[in-house]
């Protein structure tokens, strides 16, 4: 009697990558969570920063809060998701408002007004788009000597305006600099320290968060704070787009952003090839090139909806390395929760609402970090029988010119100011042009060439906060992605 034959086995949930396999909906809930937790304090500084900056009240700056907070769920879903072959690296990472773009933004704001702002924000994310396959095939002209030297300029321009925030925008009132107002900063900054140094686990991460808070309390007393807009704000809603008016498009603003892209695909490129090494799926450039289109969309987004240029958070990256949980649907989460945050404008209007030294203490040390984590990314590019240390030093001198002499380019016309005036646009047009100059052209009197690792591989860390294991070492010659660049 012959026996029925049987049907083949289904295929088991575990043949899938685990990048693609979903969680218990419990656990997926609460890592979720972690990942908005870990980045949510981050991405809302840059609005904070921003709104202060160009003398924003109150209302207005929550509603960039908001704006910020749902355009960054929208690009995270994106990029874990994806849409066909055209958007999103479809790996766990979260998206968030970079701080490459604030002070081109504030110089754009003082010299053409916010609606420059937002259209220069639209013109960045379509040459994005249009240049994000190019750039994943080219990024061997990224290496780490550039954006190690690009992050660290990030950081170091950005502590002035942490100062500002500390002890006030106008140097002749009564009230600037006041000993109670730097004092309330400096408990801040030793609460984040001692935070970093005694908790440890999600508490640990959380060091900023907790120094916002304790800040906060400490200010009340001080009658430094004022939330008494916050009862007005609806519970739920939506800015309405374009509600700084049509979008305007100086040239000198729109080059400056474009510069600004080309920073946030540096720092993006760095922390995909990371997460794809951390979770065993290796980027080729078609991935690589989805992932920096769903950047370039957030520029779009951002100056359609008066949010902000996005970027692959660094801290997220290195929480990937720690939890060791590698599903994408968990960033998916992360970016379903944003996005409901960005619905409630009350949210928004509580977290403008924090007074400026409280701000601007937790400030100086994000900002600080960012130009240590460029320092530690310059630590992997060989100085020895080499022009780097020249490159960065150059780099290095032209991008903070503006900052310590920010009138020192007042006799230019007004296109040069606004792109030479930004310390990051100046640094990286700086570094990418001598990096071109020293290692990529040909080489007389029997100069050393380069290193490998001053040519190619993704940095390790390139954002604030970024965690442990937030990157790969950087590569030999080869190509950092995973298919020829041709």
């Amino acid at each position: 009697m012959s026996q029925a034959p049987t049907p083949p086995a289904a295929p088991a949930a575990t043949d899938r990558h685990p990048v693609d396999q979903p969680l218990p909906p419990a656990r997926l809930g609460l890592l979720g969570l972690q990942h908005v937790l870990v980045m949510y304090t981050g991405c809302v500084t840059v609005p904070l920063v921003f709104g202060a900056a160009v003398d924003l009240d109150t209302a207005t700056i929550g509603l960039l809060i908001n704006a910020d907070l749902l355009v960054a769920g929208l690009i995270t879903l994106l990029q874990s998701l994806g849409i066909g072959r055209i958007l999103g690296v479809r790996l766990p990472v979260v998206a968030g408002a970079t701080f490459a773009a604030v002070t081109p933004m504030i110089l754009i704001a003082g010299e053409y007004g916010l609606p420059a702002v937002y259209g220069s924000m639209i013109a960045a994310g379509i040459f994005g788009l249009l240049i994000a396959v190019p750039f994943a095939r080219a990024v061997r002209f990224f290496p780490p000597l550039v954006s190690g030297t690009v992050i660290t300029v990030i950081g170091l321009s950005l502590i002035g305006v942490a100062a500002g925030l500390i002890a006030g925008p106008d140097p002749a009132a009564e009230d600037y600099a006041r000993p109670s107002h730097l004092a309330l900063a400096g408990g801040i900054v030793l609460l984040i320290v001692l935070t970093g140094r005694f908790a440890r686990g999600l508490l640990a991460q959380l060091g900023v968060l907790i120094g916002l808070v304790g800040g906060t309390l400490a200010a009340l007393p001080m009658g430094l704070t004022d939330f008494s807009s916050v009862g007005g704000a609806a519970w739920i809603g939506v800015a309405s787009p374009f509600h700084f008016g049509a979008p305007q498009f100086p040239v000198a603003a729109v080059v400056s952003l474009c510069v600004v892209m080309l920073v946030i695909f540096t720092e993006s490129t760095a922390d995909m090839l990371a997460v794809g090494e951390m979770t065993g799926r290796p980027l080729t450039s078609r991935d690589l090139a989805r992932g920096l289109a769903a950047d370039g969309m957030s520029g779009i987004l951002g100056g359609v909806m008066n949010g902000f240029l996005d970027t692959v958070f660094a801290q997220n990256v290195g929480l990937v390395g720690m939890t060791k949980v590698r599903s994408r649907y968990v960033a998916a989460v992360a970016g379903g929760v944003l996005i409901l945050l960005g619905l409630v404008p009350k949210l928004g209007e509580v977290v403008a609402s924090l007074p400026g030294p409280v701000i601007g203490g937790a400030g100086l040390v994000m900002f600080a970090t960012v130009t240590a984590v460029g320092v530690n990314t310059l630590r992997k590019v060989p100085f020895e029988g080499t022009h780097n240390m020249l490159i960065v030093a150059v780099s290095i001198g032209v991008g903070m010119l503006p900052v310590v002499a920010p009138t020192i380019y007042h006799a230019f016309p007004t296109w040069f100011q606004i792109i030479a005036g930004s310390a990051i646009t100046s640094a990286t047009i700086a570094a990418f042009l001598l990096n071109l100059l020293f290692n990529h052209t040909g080489r007389r009197g029997g100069s050393p060439a380069p290193e490998a690792g001053s040519e190619t591989g993704p940095e390790t860390n390139t954002g604030p906060g970024a965690g442990p294991g937030a990157g790969p070492a950087a590569g030999s010659g080869a190509n950092p992605v995973g298919e020829p660049a041709g």
